[in-house]
């Protein structure tokens, strides 16, 4: 499809970034649907500022919560949402999991839970920045998307030693109807449309494969929604399926945010919300039963 910003073939230049920022509107609240959601956790959490994005830093506050009463003889769990601010489920998952879940994990695990890294993007439900930059690609060196350069540096600073890392997004319809055409257009290249798998599935690392970790967490999931088949050439958008509704990338070299720590155990959900055969609450239930299928299998295998 011919995308409406720039000419096909040329990577866009800056008027064409402000055409498209000049587009996005806000649609949601951070401040009210996850801001003010960490005022209901139980004393068990600390609430940290970690930073506030440069488009406004008032509106924008990036939070984490962590485990108060920190055991260095506990494993530490990261837990993030959001990169893709249009990605719903893993924001409200990432909640879900921290409100209603984690008080049966406090006595096993460290835990961090950053559930909104892209607060822009959440707002105007958004892939992008309002550079046109995508931050889970953002995650290989610092300067291209302070989402990504403020959620590196506070893990720089605290020092935290992960045993695991698990990133909560999805996969939606507007990837072929709005993101990858939009993004052919950014860099004046071709994308060709991928299917869009109909159900959950999990991106491990390429690069130190968890088969164990994953397959854990997808019979978790199972008993909540249904797990994304793969298409006519064995994959799932483009890649090879590994296992039952398991795929791999290259996780560091795309810099993306599973790769911001040197986790051994590391996986990246993705959840279909335009299935016929789902609700969003269904969604985040599926997100909350990745986290704690994740960290039963850790908890019986490694703590």
């Amino acid at each position: 499809m011919t995308y409406p910003i720039g000419t096909a073939g040329q990577p866009w230049q800056a008027q064409h970034k402000r055409q498209w920022l000049e587009q996005q509107s806000v649609k949601r609240s951070y401040l009210n649907d996850v801001v003010a959601q960490l005022e209901h956790l139980d004393e068990r959490f600390t609430t940290l500022q970690y930073g506030a994005l440069p488009y406004d830093a008032t509106r924008y506050p990036l939070m984490l919560i962590h485990t108060r009463e920190w055991d260095a003889d506990k494993p530490a769990i990261l837990i993030t949402g959001g990169i893709h601010g249009y990605e719903t489920s893993g924001v409200h998952g990432a909640l879900a999991f921290a409100l209603d879940q984690a008080n049966q994990y406090h006595s096993t695990f460290n835990l961090v839970i950053v559930p909104c890294v892209s607060p822009w993007g959440y707002e105007t439900i958004n892939r992008w920045n309002p550079d046109a930059v995508d931050p889970n690609r953002s995650f290989a060196q610092h300067g291209q998307a302070p989402e990504a350069d403020a959620l590196m540096d506070v893990l720089a600073q605290q020092q935290w030693q992960f045993i695991a890392h698990i990133d909560l997004h999805e996969t939606t319809d507007s990837d072929n109807s709005e993101f990858r055409p939009a993004l052919a257009a950014r860099d004046g290249v071709t994308h060709d449309n991928w299917d869009i798998p109909d159900g959950f599935y999990l991106v491990d690392d390429s690069a130190h494969p968890t088969p164990e970790f994953q397959r854990a967490i997808i019979q978790q999931v199972a008993q909540i929604t249904h797990i994304a088949p793969p298409d006519n050439n064995g994959c799932i958008i483009g890649a090879p399926l590994q296992d039952r509704g398991v795929i791999h990338y290259a996780k560091d070299p795309l810099g993306l945010c599973a790769s911001v720590t040197d986790a051994p155990f590391v996986t990246t959900t993705e959840v279909y919300p335009d299935s016929p055969r789902t609700t969003p609450q269904n969604c985040i239930d599926a997100q909350v039963a990745a986290i704690i299928g994740g960290l039963n299998y850790l908890d019986k295998h490694v703590s």
